[in-house]
């Protein structure tokens, strides 16, 4: 694969985005498996306890892991958008999690990952959880995918809602309101009534399907999307059990990937959508030690783990500690494959953080962490973050157990900094003693409402 070194070589030297690969030089094959509400603290190699995942840690071991990587947004359909767009969801209109009844959708003027790659003659696929509008103009297959074998929306989305309503004893636990779950192929519903069995088999049917599709096109440059839907709720086993099924998928594709001689062609990247559901307990993930969970914009909400690997490419054992956020995985990729990414990405490469490049430093100014519409709520600058005055939701008591959640209530916090070195589980609110951090990062807020909008409350906007 030396003339796969010498050409990736050039690319790097070149500006962002505005390269091609040499002709007669397969460009990489990019993997990405996105999970469904898995914590910072739910691998190995980030400090899980009693969970094994030995595969990941391989991963780890053999390419690079992030340690502060985040989400735009700390909820489904909005984190899907950031990642396969670029952008801030808030820009483009996918705010929180669309559901069964929602007739927007990831808009057909947004160009997506899968567009990105399709223009330079990959096959595309994705197998999972899609979530970003389940009627025909916003399918998987109207946004550049090839063929989609999945679910349109979250997984707890059908009649049988973890989140029961009272009723009497012994008689069926239904969710008001909510429609059958479909599984769809490319834009055809094959089953228009998901059950538990085939629910509980997800995680194995995607990576079967997923190792199919990389089969079919071992011999061009192709990108597979594999969606989970799981750790989501509802979960059908317990949630070790759970995350050691994804760990073994994640085994699978390598193991097929290698079987193929591919490994030096293929970049595979893991990722979460967003921290744990801490409300469902023991059927929910761990935030590793950092502040709250899915839902809020502390970190145990956005940061989330993100492991990448590419033999030769990617220096084995990596550890990268630059802040970096998954709207920075397209211009990245489209760098790598030779595409021309958007003008108007939020995302920046980070080819050079990926390669491991000494002194290599984030692309950004600051990361933005957006929560409901235009509703700012804090801002990362290097070591520094600035949590903006809002509202949150925690836990109420206890947690839920056995598949059903415990209450949240609504807490308000001020105007706070956190030194995200020296205190990652965001403890100590260190803005006294920081005047002209709190005013810098001030301005780049104001800089990011200016552009993207702002809706906060009025009283807030009134402090």
């Amino acid at each position: 694969m030396i003339r796969r070194a010498v050409a990736l070589a050039a690319l790097a030297v070149l500006p962002t985005c505005a390269s091609r690969p040499s002709e007669g030089v397969r460009p990489p094959n990019v993997v990405i498996v996105f999970t469904d509400d898995q914590g910072w603290g739910d691998v190995g190699c980030y400090g899980a306890t009693g969970i094994a995942t030995p595969q990941l840690d391989r991963m780890a071991r053999e390419g690079i892991r992030f340690t502060s990587f985040y989400v735009a947004q700390p909820v489904c359909s909005a984190s899907r958008a950031a990642l396969l767009t670029g952008r801030y969801p808030n820009r483009i209109g996918i705010h929180g999690a669309l559901g069964p009844w929602s007739e927007n959708g990831l808009p057909a003027s947004e160009t997506t990952l899968a567009e990105l790659a399709k223009s330079r003659g990959y096959a595309t696929g994705i197998f999972g959880k899609w979530h970003l509008g389940h009627r025909p103009a916003f399918l998987p297959t109207r946004h550049g995918f090839d063929t989609f074998f999945g679910i349109p929306y979250s997984n707890d989305m059908w009649p049988f809602h973890p989140d029961y309503y009272p009723h009497p004893p012994g008689t069926s636990k239904r969710k008001r309101g909510y429609p059958p779950l479909p599984l769809y192929v490319d834009e055809r519903i094959v089953n228009p009534a998901v059950d538990a069995a085939t629910q509980r088999a997800f995680t194995a049917t995607f990576t079967e399907r997923a190792i199919a599709f990389i089969e079919r096109n071992r011999d061009r440059p192709f990108f597979c999307y594999v969606a989970h839907p799981m750790p989501h709720v509802p979960i059908f086993r317990s949630y070790p059990e759970v995350i050691e099924e994804i760990d073994r998928s994640v085994g699978d594709l390598l193991a097929a990937i290698r079987r193929l001689g591919l490994d030096d062609d293929t970049l595979v990247v893991f990722t979460s959508d967003n921290g744990p559901w801490l409300s469902y307990g023991d059927h929910a993930g761990s935030s590793g030690g950092l502040r709250e969970g899915k839902g809020t914009t502390w970190e145990g909400g956005v940061r989330v783990p993100c492991i990448a690997r590419w033999p030769g490419q990617i220096p084995a054992g990596a550890v990268c500690d630059e802040p970096a956020m998954t709207i920075d995985v397209v211009p990245t990729v489209a760098r790598l494959i030779g595409a021309q990414a958007p003008p108007a990405l939020d995302g920046r490469d980070i080819g050079a953080l990926l390669r491991g490049e000494p002194g290599a430093k984030s692309p950004h100014d600051a990361l933005y962490f957006y929560y409901r519409r235009n509703h700012l709520h804090a801002v990362r600058a290097g070591r520094w973050k600035l949590v903006l005055p809002h509202r949150y939701r925690t836990l109420a008591g206890e947690s839920g157990h056995g598949g059903r959640p415990g209450p949240y209530r609504q807490v308000p916090c001020g105007l706070e900094l956190y030194d995200l070195r020296a205190d990652p589980a965001e403890a100590t609110d260190v803005a006294a003693a920081n005047p002209s951090v709190v005013r810098r990062l001030e301005r780049l807020a104001a800089r990011a409402r200016d552009d993207m909008g702002d809706d906060r409350p009025t009283e807030e906007k009134k402090r």
